[in-house]
């Protein structure tokens, strides 16, 4: 899908594997390593990453926001980190915080003049939001901004899903926003 000049893709391979400037970290609000795809990252970013956090944002960041970091060891430039939100049902902001936190990615990579961006599925690993509810808004949150931000630095926003349901989800929510009015 194209909007304005950003290509918006799916892929199901791993994020970490993607030609782009940065990637996202789905973090905990401490920015702290841990499991899952944080882990990941953290992993094969290398010690410089966990100092780096600490000079930088010793206080982490509130859950819907984002921050950068280089990339360390990793093959691309820059970390975005955000803590997506913890799923209660669906009655505790969780869509808007969600939502936030991709807006809160691209306004990062636009202020840092990227143009490439690779998410992974921010909260619904143990966040336990729900694939269903969230691939559909983060698709609509990232091609809402891309319209609205005319300007904006991203040529390639890219959706890299690893797990097969992951990707399978992404993909049917692209179709259904792709035949969306624009």
């Amino acid at each position: 899908m194209k909007i304005n000049n950003t290509a918006l893709e799916i892929v199901h391979e791993s994020m970490m594997h993607q030609k782009a400037d940065a990637i996202v970290n789905a973090a905990n609000p401490a920015l702290a390593g841990g499991g899952g795809i944080t882990g990941k990252i953290f992993g094969a970013a290398g010690n410089g990453l966990p100092a780096e956090i600490q000079q930088k944002y010793p206080q982490g960041t509130p859950t819907g926001t984002a921050v950068i970091t280089g990339g360390h060891d990793l093959t691309q430039q820059y970390i975005i980190h955000t803590p997506g939100p913890m799923w209660h049902g669906g009655t505790h902001g969780e869509a808007d915080l969600l939502a936030s936190s991709y807006r809160s990615c691209l306004e990062v990579a636009d202020k840092a003049g990227l143009k490439s961006i690779a998410f992974c599925s921010i909260s619904t690993g143990i966040y336990g939001y729900p694939l269903g509810k969230a691939a559909p808004l983060a698709l609509k949150t990232v091609r809402d901004y891309l319209k609205a931000h005319p300007e904006t630095t991203l040529e390639r926003v890219v959706f890299a899903m690893y797990g097969q349901n992951q990707y399978d989800a992404f993909v049917k929510a692209g179709a259904e926003i792709d035949g969306e009015a624009v």
